[in-house]
């Protein structure tokens, strides 16, 4: 119990520290461009310690929960000092208004791929694609007798037909060779090579009748893929990919998996519904305490690249539907200039409020069920 405790923690002071660089991300962009950056923190609620460097002010508050970077003008909501007028970031090119809103969500990647990319020179990427071939190794023997070995069978022989048929997984080399009876011609690939070899299959006594076998069984394909430090930009780069996309499809399913998640409250829970930062810490402490290291990571990773991915949605307050603003101010202006008209200004944020205090509810009730779900009937690590 103690170590799914550390786990749990853990990971959860592991999605607080990403969040935190999300924001480290805005802040550095922001100020690479010269936009007044008022304040950095760590963690919301009551303030437990802050310090002043520069025009900066930065500091640690008491909840572990994300943090936030004030950045002058951000809007024009947002009330500017004197001083600041100027370098309000509203002012700024719509280039650079965009960069800095995409520091955040990019820096869930950099990390992301900074893990997999340590993980794969060290434990090895995990192997998430399903076996398409029946790799074998002749290891299983009838009687005394191992009619795939005297035939010539070798570990890692991809049987490619048995009698003529063609045999793409491993269930379809079964029902072939049961079906068989003596000499029988396969046809397998070795080393990038065709091959056809004779098998004399046995017939062996089973509960409703004799079926063939000739003593092969596949090879698991390997939990992990380890790489030197030069295949492993390749390897981390495509791991990567197939992750991010992943991530799109789950979320572009994510409004039709809702009901589910309030189904799983009183019943059976689906293992593929959403989950919340405390379902997704369970995960990561259930992890640790059984020395899956790997696992954790990969969580950690999944979820930063779900953050990543999200940010991106034109939804407010998200960074999406900040840069959406941005670039619906940029058309409209060139529309306005192409017509001999002036440049309209800033969007008037007061017009969005009611749509977004609509999403910030519907948000908060998601999140509200879905801790909620991993609270009464957690999904747990199969």
């Amino acid at each position: 119990m103690l170590t799914y405790t550390a786990g749990f923690l853990l990971f959860l002071l592991g999605i607080c520290l990403s969040l935190a660089w999300h924001e480290a991300g805005h802040m550095l962009a922001a100020r690479a461009f010269g936009m007044k950056v008022r304040r950095f923190f760590v963690g919301r609620g009551p303030t437990v310690f802050s310090f002043r460097h520069g025009e900066t002010e930065y500091g640690l508050k008491a909840l572990p929960i994300g943090g936030f970077c004030d950045i002058a003008g951000l809007t024009s909501l947002d009330e500017l000092s004197p001083d600041e007028e100027r370098r309000a970031m509203w002012r700024y090119p719509a280039w650079k208004r965009t960069t800095v809103m995409l520091a955040g969500p990019v820096m869930h990647v950099v990390l992301a791929v900074a893990v997999l990319y340590a993980m794969a020179v060290s434990l090895g990427l995990p192997n998430l694609k399903p076996v398409t071939e029946p790799v074998v190794a002749t290891t299983t023997c009838v009687g005394a007798v191992c009619p795939a070995a005297e035939a010539g069978l070798r570990p890692g022989d991809r049987i490619e037909t048995v009698a003529g048929v063609s045999t793409p997984l491993w269930r379809d080399v079964l029902v072939a060779v049961q079906a068989a009876d003596g000499p029988t011609e396969l046809t397998v690939r070795r080393d990038g090579s065709p091959l056809t070899l004779t098998v004399d299959v046995t017939r062996v006594p089973r509960a409703g009748g004799a079926i063939g076998m000739m003593g092969a069984t596949p090879v698991p394909p390997p939990a992990y893929f380890q790489y030197d430090p030069l295949a492993a930009t390749g390897a981390t780069a495509a791991f990567t990919g197939d992750l991010i996309s992943a991530t799109v499809t789950q979320l572009a399913a994510f409004p039709e998996r809702v009901p589910a998640v309030v189904k799983a409250i009183g019943g059976e829970r689906d293992p593929d519904i959403p989950i919340s930062m405390v379902g997704a810490s369970r995960l990561g402490g259930e992890a640790v305490e059984r020395g899956l290291w790997g696992t954790f990571l990969l969580l950690l990773v999944s979820l930063n690249l779900f953050m990543a991915v999200f940010n991106l949605l034109p939804l407010l307050p998200l960074d999406g539907a900040h840069i959406a603003v941005v670039w619906f101010e940029r058309v409209r202006d060139t529309l306005r200039r192409l017509r001999g008209r002036p440049a309209g200004g800033p969007v008037d944020f007061t017009r969005l409020l009611p749509v977004t205090m609509v999403l910030i509810a519907l948000g908060g009730t998601v999140m509200a069920l879905t801790i909620t779900a991993d609270i009464v009937n957690p999904i747990r690590l199969s």
